[in-house]
């Protein structure tokens, strides 16, 4: 008579499979952050399992995959356990997730809402270490045409070329546009000076009877929109 094969609980699995048995068993949206992270670096130190290891790392960012997503390998590789390898496979894994999410806001063709402009922006802009203003350039149907950079600066600001901006609107056919432009510091407050440049290009841009639809100020999980707030 053949031996029964024996069953083994999930307590009973060595801790560094467990998050793949638990993955194929009940799949990936049981496993928590950790516990998919530990599935990427296989194994843990001598002290701790994967999943211990993985639960470590994401404490020293708050428990948010944004802010570990920003970590290089040199300060993933701080950890014990943590080689050139594992630390290049997290950031790896990280920046998929990133583009991802990018590929769905490439398919936003239409401006119905700030909301739109947010999802359309956010994944290029919402983890900026540095300030960004970007234009998103509308027909009568409110269309995206274009979106396109305008300029790049430091921490604290960026500048804008008003001329440029109206220029581009004219070669791309458009008659609405939407300001919109990251704040790294993760405030959601509009500055003197964004209220400021706003206000330049929607006098400049009526002249040439184009409208100033928003602006967007941008950050890593929120946005403020001017025209929401009735500041246009």
């Amino acid at each position: 008579m053949q031996d029964k094969p024996t069953s083994f609980s999930i307590k009973d699995w060595a801790d560094d499979d467990k998050p793949r048995k638990k993955l194929v068993l009940k799949g990936y949206a049981a496993l928590s952050d950790a516990e998919l992270i530990a599935i990427l670096i296989g194994s843990g130190n001598r002290d701790e399992s994967a999943v211990a290891l993985s639960k470590r790392i994401l404490a020293s960012t708050n428990n948010n995959l944004n802010e570990l997503g920003k970590l290089t390998i040199k300060q993933l590789m701080q950890f014990n356990g943590i080689g050139e390898a594992k630390a290049i496979t997290i950031i790896a894994a990280l920046e998929v997730g990133r583009r991802r999410r990018g590929e769905t806001a490439q398919k936003i063709t239409k401006i119905n809402s700030s909301k739109d402009v947010f999802e359309l922006l956010q994944p290029i802009l919402g983890e900026l270490p540095h300030e960004e203003f970007w234009i998103v350039y509308l027909n009568n149907s409110n269309k995206v045409l274009h979106r396109e950079q305008l300029s790049k600066g430091g921490i604290t600001g960026t500048l804008v070329d008003i001329r440029l901006v109206l220029k581009q609107a004219l070669e791309y056919g458009a008659v609405g546009i939407i300001l919109a432009h990251n704040h790294p510091s993760s405030t959601l407050r509009p500055s003197a000076a964004d209220k400021q440049i706003t206000n330049k290009l929607k006098i400049a841009a009526e002249a040439l009877d184009i409208k100033v639809l928003d602006h967007v100020i941008i950050t890593e999980k929120a946005y403020f929109s001017f025209a929401d707030e009735q500041l246009l």
